[in-house]
């Protein structure tokens, strides 16, 4: 079995804020698989299907992002899912926005629900596939930025986004991590122009 966990925030305020793209590509991956996300499970929603052959479970954590890895670690452990079955879907505001990064393990890089998930499985060897929600402007306070509600611009670039998210976490579960670095690892600029507008 693989675990799938979307980070974001619980709460309609949230819904549409960059912070919670990791939501939206587990929304995405459920519809497309005609998989459930509701039950209440270990802090999260949960819900239980398959991705071709591979058995999923896709989670929603309610814990808000930053303590996301107690969620994660309670799912881990119900579902015996080794570190390196499990697939996290996160926003980053390192990368540029629209940009899509799968790896198969590194540190936190200064994100706080990475840091919560890393400490909870006590391992960084899972796999990540974060999602460039990087301003193309100065911002003053970036954890506003993060939280703002999306304008109509933002939102058709981040639905493009997501979308891509979705096919590179469903390669990961089908075909494997590394297929999934050499397909999806390109840079905004490489599938057009993204906006933040």
């Amino acid at each position: 079995m693989w675990l799938i966990v979307g980070l974001g925030n619980p709460g309609y305020e949230y819904a549409w804020t960059p912070h919670n793209l990791g939501f939206l590509v587990v929304d995405l991956l459920a519809e497309r698989a005609r998989i459930r996300v509701e039950r209440p499970e270990s802090k999260s929603y949960v819900g239980l299907g398959r991705f071709g052959e591979e058995s999923v479970a896709l989670a929603k954590p309610q814990t808000y992002m930053n303590l996301s890895g107690l969620a994660v670690g309670e799912l881990a452990e119900r579902y015996q899912v080794p570190a390196g079955r499990v697939v996290i879907v996160v926003d980053e505001v390192a990368l540029p926005w629209g940009s899509l990064r799968v790896r198969e393990r590194g540190s936190a890089g200064g994100h706080n629900g990475l840091k919560s998930v890393i400490g909870a499985l006590g391992s960084d060897e899972f796999v990540r596939v974060r999602l460039g929600i990087q301003p193309d402007h100065p911002v003053g306070d970036l954890a506003a930025y993060v939280l703002h509600r999306m304008a109509k611009r933002e939102r058709e670039a981040a639905v493009e986004l997501v979308g891509r998210a979705a096919d590179a976490v469903e390669c990961v579960v089908t075909e494997g991590v590394r297929r999934a670095m050499n397909q999806f690892n390109r840079r905004a600029s490489d599938s057009g122009p993204a906006t933040t507008g």
